[in-house]
Parts: structure tokens; C-alpha cells; sequence
């Protein structure tokens, strides 16, 4: 067995280990049902969720399972939150004014899908974790603040599909506007032993009997908001569009989530820094923000551009611009990533014809072409269907009317979403005045 250890101590291992595995950020939140998520059913009630029916996922009570950790996981006390930064040195998308080109959102470009960089991190983390309670397999004691161990419970989390998280609240901040695609195990392997029972942050460090552990790994896949417990672990604050926001590191930030049975030393909050600004909701093309904090994911371009099947809404495509997949307009023209730093993970750089992409490119790409191509790259989950639509009515809003001899034969594509997409697209190159070159 290892030497008794205290919750500060194994809270500090914990922070040293997500900074040895590349994270530059690391916290701890309580497992609570926060305020924020008080507005979570309000918002899915309301149908802001849009077609993301795995939102709705409930337990068998009928209640949603994202509205609380505690019925999903009643064995989880604590969550590490880590957060790896994934910006890079290449020009914002209000920037760039290419009208033969469509954008693609900065978190999809990487030569790796984020969700595989961020969960190899979280499983060294883990390990760590799981040495230092049950050192070479021996079963170790920990110093639960509590009491003695119980026994382990199974996880009933949603272990589902769930990628994209353009979410909002009744007037308080919730989730984030940009769109994550879901491509790994659903993060269902655990170091499965026993939860210890509730502690007083006054006992933090009282030694008590030793306890079992529990802990999941999640990316995008678990049953929470991993936004809010951000906000609780320290991370950063929810800014008014949705997304977390640091200090030093701005927004461009993927979040990795380890319940663990084992409570530890939270975490403050981070407060809230936004202010009066309102850059992100005035620059919003689609008008996706209802007010501060309050997104509706029918009109966000994320969702429209991913999410979305079949027919876009025609009076939403003039404003999605050029965007071919994902939306980062918010978080461009925020303030706080003005010296935001770019990532030294070489997994992160853009891979060849990503940033900036040629529509027709996109347009044309035959289905033999599409799955080499976006291997391995969260842009899989538009589909071909999703990102050739996507790119004609780029094309549309490009006012080059070079593109209208393509379009003319797409709108006769074999696919009838492209066809129809082409269609309204030729007609409004067809109608517009001239771009000026």
C-alpha cells in the first residue's frame, strides 16, 4: 500500500499531472447542481436546441440527464477540468475576404481530431490519478474527509452521440456557440471502485477511512455542461456569447472532463469579465443571440453548417457569408482573444487546403475523394451531403459570378438538397450586381 495521502495533496498531483500532459489549464469543480443549469430545460423546451434531439437525452424519470451530474453519476464528487489551447498563428475570419473561398471554423482544421488529442491527455491524467491511490494495481488507501467507502454505483450517463453544443440559457450564461463533432469511444472506460461519501471543505485535510475510486473520462461525450463546470473549476467565465473565456488564453480552448468519487479541493469560480461589451452579439450575422448569454441554435451557422439536414432555411443562407463549416465570428471579434497565444501542439496546425478552402473544391468533391480527405477531422460530421450544400450557397454569397456556370450544373446534381441549394444560389449571383474586383 502507499502512504496515506491528503485530499491538497492528491489535488496538487492532479494539477501537475494535466500540466505534464500538455494542458494548460487545470482545475477542480464540486458536483453541484449550479444555478446555470436551472435555464437548461427551459432552453430545450423552448426548441432552441434545434434538431440535436441527443440534448433531450433523459434518465428513466423522464428527467434530462444534462440538467444534473448528480442523477446521472451519484457516485461522481468532483470534476477536473482540463483545457488545452488550440489557436493558431493564421488570420481571424473577419479577416479574410477571399470571395473564392469559404471558412472553415479554427477548432476543425487540426491534423488530428481534437476529441482523440484531448482524450490521450485525459487518460495519462487519470493514470496518474489511479497510481497515486492504488499505486502497481495495489488497492491503496486515500484520506477521505468523510468517511468510509461505499459501494460503487453504475453509471447510467448518456453514452450517445453528442457533439454539438450550440446551447443558451434564460438569461444566464450556459454553454457554448461553437459546434464540436463526436468521433471517439463515448469515454466509457473507468478505474471502477467504490465513491466516498461528502465532504466539508473545513475538513479538507482530517484523515478518515480510505475509500475506492471511480473515475470516467469525457470529451464532448458525458452526461454534463462541461461549460459550467468550467466556470466552477476556475477555468474561465461564460462569456455573453456562450463560450468560455480566460483571462490570458481567450476562448480558444477544448475542454476535457474526469469525474472522479474521490472529492477534492475545489476551485472559485471565475468571475465574470465581460462587462458592458457586446461585440459578439452585434456581429452575429444570423441574429443567434436572443440577449446576453441566450443562444438560439436554429439560426447559429455552427449548427446550420453542421447540424443542420437537408433544406437551410432560405432566409438564413444570404447571412450565413461563406462559412462552408462552423461559425467563429464571436469569438473573433472578442476583445480577450485580441493577444490570444497560439498553441505549440503540432496535432493542432491546419492540415494543407483547410484554412481558407476553394468552394468549388468542396462543391465538386466526389464521395471517394470526401473520406480521405477529412479522415480522422471532425469535418466528417457535416458530411459530403452537408458541406457541398454548404458550399454552393457560399458560393451564392460570394457575388462572383464566375461560380454561376457550376452552379448551373449542380442545380441538376444528383443529390436534390445540393440541386435546390444551387438553384438559389445561381439566382442570386444571377440577380446581384457585379463584384467589384
Amino acid at each position: 500500500m502507499c502512504p496515506l495521502k491528503a485530499v491538497s495533496e492528491i489535488t496538487a498531483l492532479v494539477k501537475e499531472a494535466a500540466r505534464e500532459a500538455g494542458f494548460e489549464l487545470a482545475g477542480i469543480a464540486p458536483v453541484r447542481d449550479f444555478p446555470e443549469l436551472e435555464h437548461f430545460p427551459k432552453w430545450i423546451a423552448a426548441g432552441h436546441a434545434g434538431e440535436m434531439k441527443y440534448m433531450e437525452a433523459r434518465d428513466e424519470s423522464g428527467d434530462l440527464k444534462r440538467a444534473s451530474l448528480q442523477s446521472v453519476a451519484p457516485w461522481a464528487r468532483s470534476v477536473i477540468i482540463c483545457a488545452l489551447n488550440y489557436n493558431t498563428e493564421h488570420p481571424y475570419s473577419t479577416k479574410v475576404q477571399d470571395s473564392e473561398r469559404g471558412w472553415i471554423s479554427r477548432y476543425a482544421w487540426s491534423r488530428e481530431d481534437y476529441h482523440e488529442a484531448v482524450m490521450r491527455r485525459l487518460r495519462l491524467v487519470e493514470a496518474k490519478l489511479g497510481d497515486e491511490i492504488e499505486p502497481s494495481g495495489a488497492k491503496a488507501p486515500f484520506l477521505s474527509d468523510s468517511g468510509g467507502a461505499a459501494e460503487a454505483v453504475p453509471f447510467h450517463g448518456d453514452a450517445g452521440n453528442p457533439m454539438c453544443k450550440p446551447s443558451a440559457t434564460q438569461g444566464q450564461p450556459f454553454s457554448t456557440t461553437e459546434a464540436v463533432p463526436f468521433h471517439g469511444d463515448g469515454g466509457d472506460q473507468a478505474w471502477k471502485r467504490g465513491p466516498s461519501g461528502p465532504r466539508s471543505a473545513a475538513e479538507e485535510d482530517r484523515v478518515s477511512a480510505p475509500v475506492e475510486l471511480i473515475t470516467r473520462c469525457y470529451v464532448d461525450t458525458g452526461p454534463l455542461v462541461e461549460r459550467v463546470y468550467a466556470k466552477y473549476a476556475g477555468i474561465g467565465w461564460i462569456g455573453k456569447n456562450t463560450c468560455i473565456l480566460n483571462q490570458k488564453l481567450g476562448s480558444w480552448l477544448f475542454l476535457g472532463v474526469i469525474l472522479t468519487s474521490i472529492e477534492l479541493t475545489p476551485d472559485l469560480p471565475a468571475p465574470d469579465r465581460c462587462g458592458s461589451c457586446t461585440r459578439c452579439i452585434d456581429a452575429c450575422p444570423t441574429d443567434a443571440f436572443i440577449g446576453p448569454y441566450q443562444l438560439d441554435s436554429n439560426r447559429c451557422i455552427s449548427y446550420l453548417t453542421i447540424e443542420k439536414r437537408g433544406s437551410i432555411p432560405e432566409n438564413l443562407r444570404e447571412a450565413m457569408g461563406r462559412h462552408v463549416f462552423g461559425c467563429d465570428i464571436c469569438q473573433d471579434v472578442c476583445p480577450w482573444n485580441r493577444k490570444a497565444p497560439a498553441t505549440t501542439a503540432s496535432e493542432f496546425q491546419p492540415r494543407e487546403g483547410f484554412v481558407n478552402p476553394a468552394l468549388d473544391w468542396l462543391a465538386e468533391m466526389a464521395a471517394e475523394e470526401f473520406q480521405p480527405t477529412f479522415r480522422g477531422s471532425p469535418i466528417r460530421r457535416a458530411k459530403r451531403s452537408g458541406l457541398r450544400r454548404n458550399a454552393v450557397v457560399a458560393m451564392g454569397n460570394s457575388g462572383d459570378r464566375r461560380f454561376v456556370p457550376l452552379l448551373e450544373q449542380l442545380a441538376v446534381d444528383e443529390d436534390p438538397v445540393v440541386a435546390e441549394h444551387a438553384k438559389w444560389a445561381a439566382r442570386k449571383l444571377s440577380t446581384s450586381q457585379p463584384r467589384k474586383s
